[in-house]
């Protein structure tokens, strides 16, 4: 990396899978150890980087048994700041004092010049939570950003709508204060290739003949088909808001006594107005969806496949040129310029295969493209385990950008792969 000193060292912790080690494989640095405790994570971890130690769950860690670095790399767990968590923050005992488990090992370290931290949106919308960072990485004199950096993979023309906030900081005495003379790391300074997302990008990451496509039940691909006819018979692509069978009130004949019979005016405000719309809907079109649910037989299937959300205006000629979701609150279809983000918990992304002629979920591989992992990485356990780490995995190309970027920043003037 620079002509005259030793290439960078870093600490890979929370580690997952290995993203933040891809990255920074390709900016010639060395890892030293990686520390994560779910043993899929581990064994996969161990296929594709077997040099590296593997130093098993921070919080055994004695920071002064561990080599020198000059690099940190964390994606620590997000569950105390997600919206699917109890959003304990920095409270949490378990998870939300692993930032300061961290602080721990930096001030162990004297040696350490650069971090790079990654997690959940949602941590730049509470003011105390970034507060509490920027204070306790001032305290250590790091210069980080003055505001959260908050980046997806569809800014980089990856198609994938993912917000993940980034926290980056540079030791202050090491950074390069011709280019930073206000003390602070600005977006613009790290020279981010950012690109756009084309229409039907999401299509280009898919195989033409994948090897063992995992095809959708037949349920519910009929489910999909019957909403698929429902859209082009009512004609909801400029609707605007999800459709709910349990808020039609089939077979009531008035407004008041279905609205008495559901609780309305207990709802909130935004529910009622769902309810009023998708009320409107059935009475203006009563006689086509009467018969339409009883030929799919649609009050038979899962509350699941009894919702439905067009996203794609007049943009999608038809289901089969959408991408598919099927979460727990329903059927949601959406144009296909970005997949919706990969999270541990979500259903896998339905796209519609010609080759098979039926739906199928995205491939492992597939889903690994959408996290800018290498062709050639492995991977560990069930599909299901899979689809989960690549969830929980930080987006390699975002990652590379931004340790790059922050590189750049060092008084030295290190020579960039």
């Amino acid at each position: 990396m620079d002509d005259h000193k030793e290439p960078i060292r870093y600490l890979d912790l929370c580690s997952g899978i290995g993203g933040f080690h891809q990255a920074m494989d390709r900016l010639g640095c060395i890892c030293v150890g990686a520390s994560e405790i779910d043993q899929v994570c581990i064994d996969t971890y161990r296929a594709n980087f077997p040099d590296t130690p593997m130093l098993g769950d921070v919080r055994d860690l004695d920071p002064k048994d561990l080599p020198d670095f000059q690099f940190v790399c964390a994606g620590f767990p997000c569950q105390p700041f997600s919206k699917a968590g109890k959003r304990k923050g920095f409270k949490d005992e378990s998870r939300g004092q692993l930032f300061y488990t961290i602080m721990d090992i930096i001030d162990a370290h004297d040696e350490v010049e650069f971090i790079l931290f990654e997690n959940v949106r949602n941590l730049a919308d509470r003011k105390e939570y970034w507060e509490t960072i920027q204070e306790e990485l001032a305290k250590r004199d790091f210069t980080i950003t003055t505001r959260p950096i908050i980046l997806s993979p569809s800014d980089f023309g990856i198609p994938q709508i993912r917000e993940r906030v980034f926290i980056l900081g540079i030791r202050s005495d090491v950074k390069n204060h011709d280019l930073l003379p206000y003390g602070q790391i600005i977006e613009d300074d790290l020279w981010l290739r950012k690109a756009t997302c084309k229409p039907n990008a999401a299509f280009d990451i898919l195989d033409e003949t994948p090897s063992n496509p995992v095809r959708l039940a037949p349920d519910k691909e009929e489910a999909l088909f019957a909403w698929d006819e429902f859209r082009e018979e009512i004609g909801i692509t400029t609707i605007g808001f999800p459709i709910w069978l349990s808020c039609f009130g089939l077979g009531i004949e008035f407004d008041r006594t279905f609205f008495n019979q559901i609780g309305l005016e207990s709802m909130p405000g935004w529910k009622q107005n769902y309810v009023r719309r998708n009320r409107h809907l059935y009475q203006m079109n009563r006689d086509y969806i009467d018969a339409w649910v009883r030929r799919y037989n649609m009050l038979d299937r899962t509350k699941l496949l009894q919702k439905f959300e067009w996203n794609c205006g007049e943009d999608v000629p038809d289901i089969k040129h959408g991408l598919v979701q099927i979460r727990q609150s329903g059927i949601r279809v959406k144009r296909p310029d970005c997949f919706p983000s990969l999270v541990a918990m979500a259903t896998t992304p339905l796209i519609w295969d010609e080759s098979i002629n039926h739906f199928r979920e995205i491939t492992i591989r597939e889903a690994a493209r959408l996290q800018s992992f290498d062709e050639e990485f492995v991977f560990t356990g069930s599909s299901k385990q899979v689809y989960k780490e690549l969830g929980n995995a930080v987006n390699v190309e975002i990652a590379y950008q931004l340790a790059q970027g922050l590189l750049r920043l060092r008084n030295s003037g290190l020579t960039l792969k």
